[in-house]
């Protein structure tokens, strides 16, 4: 019996120093020292904290624990908030490009997103429609949170991003809402990694708790929305934000009631929580069926190998299996399934043309 296909649903990319375009440097945009030892932009730096951050390391990496693809995200620092417009066109298209590359030459072992910024909504849809038209990319990534044209922060459902949607839905794209920049709007001192720690959760959070309050998961119902990190917060205050809906529907006119949207097909969860409690929360209010398995690798947060936090990929699922939390069969869903849900939603041949191709990749490494 063929083993089971193991994805990734959550996962980012580094180019090498060398791939990043001089004006990204030189503007302090975003880049990488010579000795991949700092992903650095202005004012800013973070440390590589695993080879795997690159891509002859990251498939390196994803042989070893038997993973057999993987979707990779946009890098966060990449969301273009506060950019002028054209240095902001120029990040974001490389990014893009980039990603794009690393489809089209590894077909069996990356599905790659790419990222618009809703700031500048007709220019978004513009590059929406060439990366589906021209790049085949079927993953639209989105903030949470972004900046807008006077300098304003505003949750991505709002009502203004709605042609972003109607296209998205269009398309029958997946997407995927990751929570980044934080420290710009919340007036807080960026001490103890609070930002990545407390505040990427209630952004995630707050995030859900518009998509549905506006009603997106039905009016756009081609678009199948996952949330980074378990949307995590947004588990715990179910119960508070369905009380504030019925305590005070006079805040609430003409929005659907929160209770509506849990559960529902096209609202989906990656397994980055880091504990079962936490995931067995998730799987008992969304079901086990939305939830995907997402590492969030290389990053130290992400679902890494370390003797100091007793960690490796895919060790949640394997707790939650012999704890009783979900099944074999559900984890195994997680793995594979649900993320082809995700991707691609009623669209069968899409699903089938995906798994076809990981599994020619892996007939052509002698992984069969």
């Amino acid at each position: 019996m063929e083993r089971k296909l193991r994805i990734n649903g959550h996962s980012h990319l580094l180019p090498y120093p060398e791939e990043i375009p001089q004006f990204m440097k030189e503007k302090e945009i975003f880049w990488v020292d010579e000795e991949r030892k700092f992903m650095l932009q202005k004012g800013w730096k973070r440390p590589v904290t695993d080879s795997s951050f690159f891509l002859n390391e990251k498939l390196a990496w994803m042989d070893r624990f038997d993973i057999d693809h993987a979707v990779v995200l946009n890098l966060s620092q990449l969301y273009g908030n506060g950019l002028r417009l054209e240095e902001m066109k120029k990040a974001l298209r490389f990014q893009n490009d980039f990603n794009a590359r690393i489809q089209r030459e590894h077909p069996s072992r990356f599905t790659c997103g790419f990222v618009v910024h809703p700031g500048f909504v007709r220019g978004a849809l513009w590059e929406i429609e060439r990366c589906v038209e021209q790049h085949d990319m079927r993953l639209l990534c989105l903030p949470t949170h972004y900046m807008d044209t006077i300098g304003s922060w505003r949750c991505i459902f709002d009502e203004e991003n709605e042609p972003i949607f109607e296209m998205a839905s269009h398309y029958n794209l997946a997407v995927e809402v990751h929570p980044y920049d934080g420290e710009k709007f919340i007036l807080l001192e960026n001490v103890a990694w609070r930002f990545h720690l407390i505040w990427m959760l209630a952004q995630c959070a707050d995030a859900y708790h518009f998509l549905t309050l506006q009603g997106y998961w039905q009016k756009y119902p081609n678009m199948r929305t996952c949330f980074a990190h378990g949307g995590q917060l947004a588990q715990m205050n179910l119960g508070r934000r369905i009380q504030g809906f019925d305590g005070r529907p006079d805040l609430f006119d003409e929005m659907s009631h929160p209770r509506q949207a849990v559960g529902h097909p096209n609202i989906f969860f990656d397994t980055l929580v880091h504990d079962t409690g936490s995931l067995k929360l998730l799987v008992e209010n969304q079901g086990a069926e939305q939830v995907i398995l997402g590492l969030d690798d290389p990053y130290p947060l992400g679902e890494m190998e370390s003797e100091q936090q007793s960690s490796y990929p895919g060790k949640i699922l394997d707790l939650a299996v012999e704890r009783g939390i979900i099944s074999e069969q559900e984890s195994q869903a997680m793995w594979s399934d649900n993320i082809l849900n995700w991707l691609f939603g009623d669209d069968e041949t899409g699903k089938q043309k995906m798994l076809d191709r990981i599994r020619n990749g892996r007939v052509g490494q002698g992984n069969a």
